[in-house]
């Protein structure tokens, strides 16, 4: 019977189907080493993978009616060849491990995924085998392996960002840290995880992005939306020390990005010891340096303004001395006078104000007149944000204007109350705390000691 050319409505006749050359095509451009043989064994497929591994060409191999002599060593090919074609009588792949020969004569280990190959009526037709040397098998298994246990074990919290800054993938690490579940943080912009550090973190991640992974690790100081803390964002400031990768497709003819790797885990409290550590010895400098100056001054007080100045050295904005009128330590209502202070519109060194001082009107509760009734530092902050509020709190408690913090010590000497030290600061740093006080208390005691001189010698 002769073969009948079949035409489309407009008496066009369609192209002939690709057939072998498209399924020839679709296995020479695939990344696997393929193979397949027919119901008797012989080789009727041998892709380019298969050639670049075993340097068989696909002239030499297809066709080919089993594996001895070339493939394989005699003692094995029978093996081989009867484990590869029991496949058909199985459901689903098999996976086997040979030692197959190279054309070069070498003995290479591969794995093999085997599977069955059928007619449309269900009759086996032959095998098909993917194939790859194991070593890279190993690698593959050992780098999805590796991804795995990130994301469920490791200590650090790791999140997968894409291109748009955005996290596509967290393990639980990252999730706790981040006070969210792994699969409601997918997706959300970094401003609606943290509070504060947002700037930085997409910064490193823009330069990753652009340019790589940095070439050390970053200190990244982050706090994180929905972690309740009634004293503040201070206190639950994070330090997050964090490592980038940047990702790319190994199947992209050039390298595009597919997102950054960012891996950290917290390291809060041993920073907070470094720069307490830090602090520490600088103040401890800072006392050193202000005793062999004061040691220098012929007048007592001099020598006491010299503790004050040094002490204010990254420490406080500014800084007065008041003092209690002779005689009247223990008669309530108190009063003061100051005795120095640096100046009041801006940075300079601390100045007596005169031999017989200012008088105070400080309105009953200040916190120096608290400091002296307790006999011990009192701390106090504004927490008004509008500027009219904080202005008017600095004004109404005698102190320089932009004053919003401040800390007073109260100078005692030979079990005598004499006065109060404070020191006040700004807006833009934040409040003093305990480790302040104590800093505070060492300074008063050296300022007590050289006006107590003063009052002797006067």
């Amino acid at each position: 019977m002769s073969a009948t050319r079949h035409t489309n409505r407009t008496g066009e006749t369609p192209p002939a189907a690709p057939g072998p050359a498209l399924l020839s095509a679709l296995l020479d451009g695939m990344d696997a080493a393929l193979c397949a043989f027919d119901a008797d064994g012989a080789i009727t497929h041998w892709n380019r993978e298969a050639e670049h591994l075993l340097g068989w060409s696909a002239a030499e191999a297809v066709g080919r009616p089993g594996l001895a002599g070339w493939l394989a060593l005699p003692g094995d090919a029978e093996e081989i060849h009867a484990r590869l074609l029991g496949v058909t009588g199985a459901t689903g792949r098999q996976v086997h491990e040979f030692a197959l020969l190279t054309k070069d004569g070498r003995r290479l280990l591969v794995r093999v995924q085997a599977a069955a190959v059928t007619t449309a009526s269900g009759q086996p037709a032959g095998v098909y085998c993917a194939f790859s040397e194991v070593h890279a098998q190993i690698d593959l298994e050992r780098s999805i392996a590796l991804s795995e246990a990130l994301f469920e074990d490791a200590a650090w919290g790791v999140v997968l960002v894409d291109v748009d800054l955005r996290p596509a993938t967290a393990n639980g690490q990252a999730a706790r840290a981040l006070r969210m579940g792994r699969s409601a943080l997918l997706g959300r912009p970094f401003g609606e995880l943290l509070e504060q550090g947002t700037e930085e973190l997409e910064s490193a991640l823009q330069h990753v992005l652009a340019q790589g992974a940095p070439p050390a690790q970053a200190d990244i100081w982050v706090v994180v939306r929905g972690e309740g803390d009634p004293s503040g964002a201070e206190s639950r400031r994070r330090c997050w020390r964090s490592a980038f990768v940047r990702l790319a497709s190994p199947l992209a003819e050039q390298a595009v990005p597919l997102g950054v790797g960012w891996m950290f885990h917290d390291i809060t409290e041993a920073k907070v010891a470094e720069q307490e550590a830090a602090v520490a010895r600088f103040r401890d400098h800072q006392l050193h340096r202000a005793a062999r100056a004061a040691a220098e001054c012929a007048d007592p007080m001099e020598a006491a303004t010299v503790y004050l100045d040094f002490a204010l050295a990254g420490f406080a904005d500014h800084g007065m001395v008041d003092l209690l009128p002779p005689g009247t330590a223990e008669l309530p209502p108190r009063r003061l006078i100051r005795a120095a202070a640096t100046p009041a519109e801006g940075p300079g060194p601390c100045l007596p104000t005169g031999p017989h001082g200012v008088p105070l009107r400080y309105p009953a509760g200040h916190p120096a007149l608290q400091a002296v009734d307790r006999g011990s530092s009192v701390r106090a902050s504004c927490s008004g944000a509008d500027p009219a509020v904080t202005e008017g709190w600095a004004v109404a408690r005698k102190w320089p204007q932009g004053a919003q913090h401040a800390l007073c010590a109260v100078l005692r000497s030979r079990g005598r109350t004499l006065g109060v030290l404070t020191f006040l600061r700004g807006g833009a740093r934040r409040a003093f705390s305990r480790g302040d006080a104590m800093y505070a208390e060492d300074v008063a005691v050296r300022v007590a000691s050289a006006l107590d001189l003063a009052e002797l010698l006067g």
